[in-house]
């Protein structure tokens, strides 16, 4: 069976990718294939690259308050392309008050810090595997 593949991305302008590091360790450690697009990408290019590598799920991080404005982008974004069966999540800081219009927006999961790396890794394989 391939290993499944993730692109973790950073929309927007915020520059601080540690946690979006730890969490592509995690997932390579784990066994799955990683890629990570860097920092700054837009949402057209997060997109291309998640179709150009054939990846069965997007992570996104942000740390800048942008989320409720990029996340649901990035979902819009691979449906108006016709690859609206890759699924995406997205982490960093992001206020509880924000999770349930993410979710609505076709986000599948939130993780917060404080988030284990295991609960992470326990759900990409749960999504991905219940294709």
């Amino acid at each position: 069976m391939a290993p499944i593949r993730v692109l973790m991305a950073k929309p927007g302008l915020d520059g601080h990718d540690r946690g979006a590091k730890v969490v592509s360790r995690a997932l390579r450690d784990a066994g799955m294939e990683v890629i990570y697009t860097g920092l700054r990408q837009s949402p057209e290019q997060i997109v291309q690259a998640a179709i150009q590598e054939d990846v069965d799920i997007i992570g996104l991080s942000c740390l800048s308050g942008a989320h409720n404005s990029l996340f649901p982008k990035v979902v819009e974004l691979l449906k108006a392309r016709g690859a609206g069966e890759i699924a995406v999540f997205g982490g960093g800081v992001i206020p509880e008050a924000d999770i349930p219009g993410l979710r609505a927006a076709g986000i599948e999961a939130v993780f917060t810090p404080g988030t284990s790396l295991e609960e992470i890794v326990t759900f990409i394989r749960e999504r991905v595997s219940g294709q």
